[in-house]
């Protein structure tokens, strides 16, 4: 089946392959190469698709362009697009039938940290070659893992300094995901205010299915704290913003969360709920430089789409283009290839430069300390220049042990 980029987007479920148009590719002169295979395996449909459909699109976007530049060795990149629905029987499914059956070369893709954890062990008994193109709570020690998202060190660390030292709010609420990714890094937020003179006077988790959060709110109300922490998941948990605003306020109580952004929560809330809510990122539209503004523009003539792009659908876009450049180096797809040319590989992108770490497989990168503003987006108030994944240094090193395969946690 032949599909537009809009019909790969508006039919997607499944398996469905797509690559750039036949136009892109005869004039490529790519046309008849045999296609080089990479697997996309997010949530196009279910509860945590906010932070996925971007990440969709700039993910293709990221193969049409390389496409367009010669394709990799002159042969095309195909990529075949599964939507894992929110449910990680999905993720062991489709990462199982794209290696066994669609022979991949790449699998990118997963969203939550349990997904990701549910696809890796696949991943090492096919010996393949994986992309994890999102933030997460740090520690995964893997070759054959790739991670171009913040960890905490990056993220938990700068964010926490901001807050604690600069704004003077030291006494803080933690509300976090009742999952691996929130509970471990509930733990980093913890060690770290500690670390920078402040308290933590409580913290609680949530099912990603909650939607009532009036208890737990009464409860800040009665504890008082400087300022809430949130590490909330998924489009159900975005209520928390609209009944904090509703009834606490950040006039009052301000909040800085780790994952507020990442679902365009933003551009979904209301400009009084979006307003003062702070976070550390790697990308955000507003970031001025001429990189930031072209990759903006291209995503958004590419979707069809004019409205806010987002740290997500960058991570998609950033991690293949990673991906292809760490291809270039070895002169070869083969996972094995792959993973000894990691090192040192770059490439800059609409958030700086961007450089592989190959102690940990993790990414170099520029940090920024934003806010929300009345406009649905957010303002830069300042950055930090090419950030090491040290929370993960410390404890991961796969030149020493390239056989690791294990996720460290933080111990308080």
């Amino acid at each position: 089946m032949t599909l537009s980029r809009r019909q790969f987007f508006r039919t997607a479920s499944g398996a469905v392959a797509f690559a750039s148009s036949y136009g892109v590719l005869a004039r490529a002169g790519l046309a008849q190469g045999n296609p080089i295979k990479v697997a996309n395996i997010l949530d196009a449909t279910g509860g945590l698709n906010i932070y996925c459909l971007k990440q969709i699109k700039a993910t293709a976007m990221a193969i049409d362009e390389i496409n367009k530049a010669g394709g990799l060795f002159g042969r095309p990149v195909e990529l075949i697009f599964y939507d894992s629905q929110s449910n990680n029987q999905f993720n062991s499914q489709y990462a199982t039938q794209a290696f066994v059956r669609d022979k991949v070369d790449v699998l990118i893709g997963g969203v939550t940290s349990s997904s990701r954890e549910v696809m890796r062990p696949i991943v090492q008994r096919f010996k393949g070659f994986y992309v994890y193109n999102a933030l997460y709570e740090g520690g995964v020690c893997d070759r054959r893992h790739m991670c171009p998202g913040l960890v905490p060190a990056q993220q938990v660390a700068p964010l926490v300094d901001y807050v604690v030292n600069e704004k003077g709010l030291k006494k803080g609420y933690i509300l976090a995901a009742d999952y691996n990714y929130g509970q471990i890094t509930a733990k980093w937020m913890q060690k770290f205010i500690r670390e920078k003179g402040g308290e933590d006077v409580a913290v609680e988790f949530f099912p990603l299915d909650v939607t009532n959060f009036a208890p737990v709110i009464s409860r800040i109300q009665s504890a008082k704290p400087d300022v809430v922490w949130s590490a909330l998941v998924g489009d159900a948990h975005m209520s928390f913003f609209r009944q904090y605003q509703a009834t606490v306020g950040k006039d009052n109580i301000p909040l800085a969360a780790t994952t507020y952004g990442l679902g365009r929560e933003n551009a979904t809330l209301t400009p009084e709920e979006n307003e003062g809510i702070m976070i550390a990122t790697s990308f955000i539209d507003a970031l001025p430089t001429e990189a930031a503004k072209s990759f903006v523009e291209r995503f958004k003539a590419f979707s069809g789409e004019d409205e806010y792009v987002g740290e997500y659908a960058e991570y998609g876009y950033r991690g293949t283009m990673l991906w292809a450049e760490i291809v270039k180096k070895a002169n070869s797809v083969a996972p094995d290839d792959v993973m000894a040319a990691v090192d040192g590989v770059t490439f800059d992108g609409a958030g700086g430069r961007y450089t592989m770490d190959g102690q940990t497989n993790h990414v170099i990168m520029d940090v920024h300390i934003a806010v929300g503003n009345r406009e649905g987006s957010f303002d830069l108030l300042k950055s930090f220049s090419q950030q090491p994944p040290a929370d993960t240094q410390a404890v991961c090193n796969l030149f020493e042990n390239p056989n690791d395969t294990k996720q460290y946690e933080p111990e308080l």
